[in-house]
């Protein structure tokens, strides 16, 4: 059951997103042919996978019981404290507009209808902030996988929700990963670990990329051990369970354009499996199955994006034209590689070697560690975007009472943000643990090992390198939640199991015959991963964040005749509403454009563009933060007065509670 269960979330997810890319792409994406698809194309997904006994996994059921136990209490404990970002201030609130718009309409890009404002105009902008211009209608960021999976959730009704279930199958994926790795006894503490770190439980609240990420790309090492762990045992893969493991990790690219980054070594780990066939191994027949399933996921993921993410993509291109890069270069490595395969082969490995490799770890970690000393990182700004940035960090600067420098990126401090949340010892464990794994790899052993250690290994050293988010916390927490915590995680419970192995038994004479001792060395190992994360969660585990956003925007939604088109006089509101009345009220919404440096529009543009409403027989609705703001156009009447709770930002230490957070709107009729 473990084995199975813990397939199951990845072959969902990357089932319904094959389904539902098409109908979107199509223009189509509604409930009854996505479910028919979604459930079909899951089926299909499965029948390789779990078509006979597959590997292997001995749990007991006390074991198998706890995992269920703990993923069930993280969906339940997530879903009780959701968050509801809707006003469009963070990443959140853009995916929840854009799996709102798809709920609703089932296509892109998304429809403005200027001629509800008498035709386009100089003074109106339908762009606002997440949502980027193209050829008369306007395209949300990021990529569209996460996306179509909150839509389902919307679809239900419960959108707010989908997180925490999301959220839960991640725990059960990381616990089924374990059970495989490091043993099912250790399942449950990597699972408990996993779902108390804060970085999860912030990205299980509410609507962001990484969990679906995270459920993709620990299903494909899963899915990927078991059809090598097939091989090993019957002699021969099964070939299409290899190509499914490929396509589950190529699909992280459709939900993450990151995901490219991390699937890069199982581009090169393929290429290895190929060249072992030459050698008659059993797990070479894995290799072209597995790297036409990473080249096919990753490559729908890269069409969808140009396709439907165009402006997003060329917005990032100072970041994906060099990934591209790389990726063309671990291609051709690998080809070369696997070409070289037989001279490599009878090339003697040095001794020292293992050792070597086991000494580079650490020596990574320990560099990592020290980095604040040593650098801080910066960054001038060249664009209107790192301005922005810039002064936004100024701003949090302040609220933290440090010196403003709005050029401080603070990524030299990524390892310590890694200590923050999963606690000291659980990296200490980890950092050990990989030690251990990269030397018996050089010595040849542990075979299994190493398609997990390169995607983590080469995913987090590259995070923690270059984290490219702004720095604040918890926000800047959710680089860590697709690899690098889950990955961690891992590694310690497995390393934490190599200590109390080599804990003296009773022939040794150290421990009660009894195994009394030995198992109070687990309890206390246990409590040293377990403890520290939980620590640091708890001062903001109970919080719940942007409680009450559903309601205000029916309610300024409900004040908004139908028959209107709203135009949006103030910089804030612009950013917070347009896309926000225009998909969840359903009414035509623009920005009016305002002098650089100013926060509202002239009003000489605000009347003439009244009066283009009236002559298009529309009603005019004029939006704004402050009464004084729309008096001018209208008795000013109060739409919005939430009172809530937002995320600290925090950027010198993990966060401990929430702020305060006031949205006004007010409105008049033209």
């Amino acid at each position: 059951m473990l084995a199975v269960a813990s397939l199951l979330p990845a072959l969902a997810v990357a089932g319904w997103l094959l389904a539902g890319l098409p109908l979107l792409l199509a223009g189509h994406y509604t409930p009854l042919p996505a479910a028919l698809l979604g459930l079909a194309a899951t089926a299909l997904l499965a029948l390789p996978v779990l078509r006979g006994p597959g590997p292997p996994v001995e749990a007991t059921a006390r074991q198998a019981g706890a995992v269920f136990a703990v993923a069930a209490a993280s969906g339940v404990f997530n879903a009780l404290l959701h968050a509801e970002q809707l006003a469009v201030r963070r990443d959140p609130a853009t995916y929840a507009q854009y799996a709102a718009w798809l709920a609703g309409h089932g296509s892109l890009p998304i429809e403005v209808r200027a001629e509800a404002f008498g035709g386009a105009d100089p003074a109106l902008a339908f762009d606002s902030v997440g949502f980027f211009p193209a050829d008369g209608a306007v395209v949300p960021q990021f990529m569209p996988g996460a996306p179509l999976l909150f839509a389902a959730g919307d679809w239900l009704g419960a959108m707010s929700l989908t997180p925490a279930v999301l959220g839960a199958l991640a725990v059960l994926t990381l616990a089924g990963v374990t059970a495989r790795l490091a043993g099912a006894r250790w399942a449950p503490l990597a699972a408990l670990t996993f779902a108390v770190c804060l970085p999860v439980l912030y990205t299980s609240r509410t609507t962001f990329s990484e969990i679906p990420s995270m459920i993709l790309l620990f299903g494909g090492l899963a899915l990927l051990h078991d059809a090598l762990a097939r091989a090993a045992r019957h002699g021969l893969p099964r070939r299409g369970e290899a190509a499914v493991a490929g396509l589950v990790f190529g699909l992280a690219v459709l939900v993450r354009v990151d995901g490219l980054r991390d699937v890069l070594p199982v581009l090169a780990f393929a290429g290895l499996l190929v060249a072992l066939r030459r050698f008659a191994r059993p797990e070479g027949a894995a290799g072209l199955p597995l790297l036409a399933g990473v080249v096919a996921g990753a490559g729908l993921g890269l069409f969808a994006g140009y396709v439907l993410s165009r402006p997003y993509l060329e917005y990032l291109s100072r970041s994906v034209r060099p990934l591209l890069l790389i990726c063309a270069a671990v291609l051709v490595l690998t080809a070369v590689g696997t070409a070289a395969a037989p001279w490599l082969a009878r090339a003697r490995r040095p001794a020292w070697l293992p050792g070597a490799g086991a000494a580079v770890v650490v020596l990574v970690v320990a560099g990592l560690a020290v980095r604040p000393w040593l650098q801080t990182v910066r960054r001038t700004p060249v664009t209107e975007e790192d301005g922005r940035t810039a002064r936004f960090i100024e701003e949090i600067q302040k609220a933290n009472g440090l010196p403003p420098d709005g050029e401080r990126l603070y990524f030299e401090q990524s390892l310590h943000w890694v200590a923050w949340y999963v606690g000291v010892p659980v990296l200490l464990l980890a950092t050990l643990a990989a030690a251990l794994l990269v030397r018996r790899l050089l010595d040849g052993r542990s075979f299994a090992w190493l398609a997990p250690l390169a995607v983590i290994g080469w995913t987090t050293v590259s995070t923690l390198l270059r984290p490219e988010i702004t720095p604040d916390h918890p926000w800047a927490a959710r680089r860590l939640v697709p690899v690098v915590i889950p990955g961690l995680v891992l590694l310690a419970v497995w390393g934490l199991a190599r200590v109390l192995d080599r804990l003296p038994d009773r022939s040794g004479g150290g421990l009660d015959g009894r195994g009394r001792g030995r198992r109070w060395a687990a309890g206390v190992g246990a409590a040293l991963v377990l403890v520290p994360p939980a620590v640091t969660s708890i001062g903001t585990a109970f919080t719940p964040v942007e409680r009450g956003e559903a309601a205000a925007v029916a309610a300024l939604c409900a004040h908004i005749p139908r028959d209107a088109s709203v135009l949006i006089v103030e910089r804030v509101t612009g950013d917070r509403f347009t896309q926000v009345v225009r998909g969840m009220c359903g009414v035509p919404a623009a920005r009016v454009r305002h002098a650089s440096g100013g926060d509202t529009a002239a009003e000489h543009d605000v009347r003439r563009l009244i009066n283009r409403v009236r002559a298009a027989g529309r009603v005019p609705v004029v939006l704004a933060a402050e009464a004084a703001q729309v008096a001018p156009y209208g008795p000013p009447r109060q739409a919005m007065a939430l009172v809530t709770r937002q995320d600290e930002r925090s950027l010198t230490g993990p966060p401990d509670g929430t702020w305060s957070l006031r949205i006004n709107v007010w409105m008049a009729t033209g």
